[in-house]
């Protein structure tokens, strides 16, 4: 669980804080058991209000944003996933207690897989393509630009910045050798596509081995739709990855850009959070390794 501070700008959030803004936003759920969740998430703090509600709060300025994105755009998208997506009930205002908004969802049943601890590793490989193929589906007309659903190439000074950080603790120059063979991979030249944005194993919910939920849409638009395949390696073991490639019909180009987002994904976020959030900084460790052994 991550409630250290991960960001300067982080503001502190806990239990009673929560309840008094259930009480002045949703006084009918006032008085209900609310537990802070153990989370790895970086961009907001968790707590699970009753039964069946969780309560959701940007932790730092820059994750404000994302509450109205998923508010408006989930309503959009759930109903044509294979998968569970989060189910808003209400919107929370910025109050004296707290200055962002906030939100109140359906709970979701189900667990975080771990990487390396998949139990049916190949069906979970179909299920993460039935997501992403139907989601690409949906009409993207009037969608917003995809967070990640730009050229790749607009990662490349973030990424060798952290490189520069992380020198003498990982390979530099195997991962930039494997990051320059993605920039050359040919841009995205099809239709903006829906995207999640961030399909690693924190944002998926499973249970008996299978994809039940996929959770914070944030960073979801439409764009260049490689993004989505950095689970193949955040998450599926390598017996696995061709499972997913060939349920989606993904050609050599993308396959290369999917790898550079998992990269440059990893990579960038180690540095940050090697000592605020281990979980992360482990994720980001196995993603490299991953891709570094396929490389090889």
């Amino acid at each position: 669980m991550c409630a250290v501070r991960m960001h300067e700008d982080e503001v502190d959030i806990d239990v009673s804080l929560v309840g008094r803004l259930i009480a002045w936003r949703f006084p009918q759920w006032a008085g209900l058991p609310l537990r802070r969740l153990a989370s790895s998430g970086t961009e907001n703090a968790m707590f699970r209000l009753g039964a069946d509600k969780v309560v959701r709060l940007p932790r730092h300025p820059r994750a404000v944003e994302a509450i109205d994105h998923e508010l408006r755009w989930l309503p959009r998208l759930g109903p044509g996933l294979p998968a569970a997506a989060p189910e808003p009930l209400g919107r929370g205002e910025p109050g004296a207690d707290f200055p962002w908004p906030w939100a109140v969802y359906r709970w979701l049943d189900g667990r975080n897989p771990v990487p390396g601890e998949l139990g049916e590793p190949e069906l979970l490989a179909g299920d993460l393509a039935a997501y992403v193929t139907a989601l690409r589906r949906i009409d993207p007309a009037g969608g917003p630009t995809g967070y990640r659903g730009v050229p790749l190439v607009a990662r490349d000074p973030f990424l060798r910045d952290a490189l520069a950080q992380l020198a003498g603790r990982v390979d530099t120059e195997a991962v930039t050798a494997v990051w320059e063979e993605a920039l050359r991979a040919p841009e995205y030249a099809g239709p903006p596509l829906w995207a999640h944005g961030d399909l690693m194993a924190g944002n998926l919910l499973v249970a008996g081995g299978r994809l039940t939920g996929v959770i914070d849409y944030g960073t979801v638009g439409v764009g260049d739709p490689a993004v989505d395949l950095i689970a193949a390696w955040c998450l599926l073991p390598v017996e696995a990855r061709g499972v997913f490639r060939e349920a989606i019909g993904v050609d050599e180009a993308e396959w290369a850009r999917g790898r550079g987002w998992a990269l440059s994904i990893a990579v960038i976020a180690l540095p940050y959070y090697w000592e605020t959030n281990p979980p992360v900084a482990a994720n980001s460790r196995h993603v490299i390794r991953e891709i570094l052994a396929e490389a090889a």
